[in-house]
């Protein structure tokens, strides 16, 4: 018999299946929506709506770049086990998820899993995300994202570190468009953001630390207690040299560069700049590290086990 789309979307409502696994089930079922929800639950498929209450804190973080440089994303996406963050499924997903975000232009994840499937599963890709947890027996969740996309001059370039632990996506700008496609500047985007990635850096130049920052980081230093018994001007000094070591440590140019320590990474683009006759930057840079802010949560093997069996 004939299934129709309005029967697929009502079963899928119900049990959070995929797309496919619903329209299987009601064929089967002669178009029956109770024998498909049952079919469903037997086979272990009416599982997704479930699986969205479990935390998903395992993953990968992926990058995507086309257009020679001009556009590019940096998403991570959970799963809940490392098992599967490692399987073939997992990643292909990721690698699609990706690809699409760059294709859609997203603001935002929300806008992201309303946007068309295209050819994916499903008819959006939130579609495709319920698709793949049925399929993959987890809670699947795009967590977030950067975009970027350049008009000007210049590059943009991601790295991955660690099988997807930590991301880096940087935007590199310059003067001269042929700047841009020598190997010198493209070798420099690549130590940017594998610098991000291991010094862990939140700013590209003071000026990007916003006065909270500063103000939060003083009240901190003026609390210790090994300034408690000095006067309050030498201490307001003190704190002010602090702070600013401190909040250096942080900013890009300020650090000193991983492959060459003598030097900052603000050094190093001068010198790059001078070596290729432009002016070159860095206009911005996300770093995600997988997981980070998700409180995991401690469980018992045994319990769970006793949990599976009741």
């Amino acid at each position: 018999m004939s299934i129709t789309a309005a029967q697929v979307k009502e079963l899928r409502e119900q049990t959070g299946a995929g797309m496919m696994d619903a329209k299987n089930a009601l064929v089967e079922a002669g178009g029956d929506m109770d024998k498909a929800v049952e079919l469903l639950r037997q086979k272990g498929l009416a599982t997704a709506a479930k699986k969205s209450g479990r935390q998903a804190a395992e993953g990968l973080v992926h990058a995507e770049i086309q257009n020679n440089g001009k556009i590019g994303a940096l998403v991570e996406v959970n799963c809940e086990t490392d098992f599967v963050a490692r399987g073939d499924a997992f990643t292909d997903m990721v690698r699609n998820l990706a690809a699409k975000l760059v294709e859609t232009k997203a603001q935002d994840v929300d806008a992201f899993l309303k946007k068309p499937s295209g050819e994916l599963a499903g008819d959006t890709i939130h579609d495709y995300v319920t698709e793949k947890i049925g399929q993959i027996k987890e809670n699947l969740q795009v967590r977030r994202f950067a975009l970027y996309e350049r008009i000007e001059p210049g590059l943009i370039h991601a790295y991955i570190h660690t099988g997807g632990k930590i991301g880096v996506l940087a935007e590199l700008a310059c003067q001269k468009d042929e700047t841009a496609g020598k190997p010198d500047f493209q070798q420099l985007a690549k130590d940017v953001c594998m610098q991000v990635a291991s010094a862990a850096a939140e700013f590209v130049t003071t000026d990007d630390i916003p006065q909270s920052v500063v103000e939060e980081e003083k009240r901190v230093e003026m609390g210790k207690e090994d300034l408690q018994n000095k006067p309050e001007d030498i201490r307001a000094k003190i704190v002010e040299g602090r702070v600013q070591k401190l909040l250096s440590q942080r900013v890009l140019v300020e650090q000193p560069f991983i492959k060459d320590p003598g030097k900052t990474v603000g050094e190093l683009l001068k010198e790059i700049s001078g070596s290729l006759g432009d002016d070159i930057g860095v206009v911005r840079f996300t770093r995600y590290v997988l997981g980070e802010g998700i409180e995991k949560e401690e469980k018992n093997f045994a319990e769970e086990v006793m949990a599976q069996l009741k």
